[in-house]
């Protein structure tokens, strides 16, 4: 074989693996943080309002994760009107859970029996008194 040959089968070669690696790219999924990302994006004052409602309270709601049950305890003096728990598993969207907080009850608890192993970053939204409150912890089940 001669100079000229090696230079066509290099670039044969090289186109392969180009389209090869396209082929693996173009199947990978990407998932952002949120379906609507950019909308959430503009509406984040209203993100802003929520968390400094938060930090005024006197005793902020704390969360605790025991086997495979979350327990939330809201700690409030006024009930809660309606509200949100959001489990958003960063490494599968498949994993994510919402669950609605009863507003009666000051502790409540969640199975997460149905969740995979992983880290999990609990969002909790509540209106209690006509005010939007938010809190965000990690868990790690």
């Amino acid at each position: 074989m001669n100079f000229g040959s090696w230079i066509v089968i290099s670039f044969i070669l090289f186109a392969a693996f180009m389209a090869v690696l396209v082929t693996v790219c173009m199947r990978q999924e990407v998932s952002l943080v949120s379906k609507n990302y950019y909308s959430e994006e503009l509406a984040y004052q209203q993100q802003i309002e929520r968390e400094r409602n938060t930090n005024l309270l006197q005793h902020k709601p704390s969360f605790d994760v025991r086997g495979r049950i979350l327990t939330l305890a809201l700690n409030q003096t006024v009930p809660v009107s309606e509200g949100t728990i959001n489990l958003f598993c960063p490494a599968d969207a498949s994993m994510d859970r919402t669950f609605s907080l009863s507003p009666k009850n000051e502790k409540q608890s969640f199975d997460l029996n149905e969740l995979g192993a992983g880290m999990y970053r609990v969002k909790l939204h509540w209106t209690m008194d006509n005010k939007q409150f938010y809190q965000e912890e990690v868990i790690n089940l």
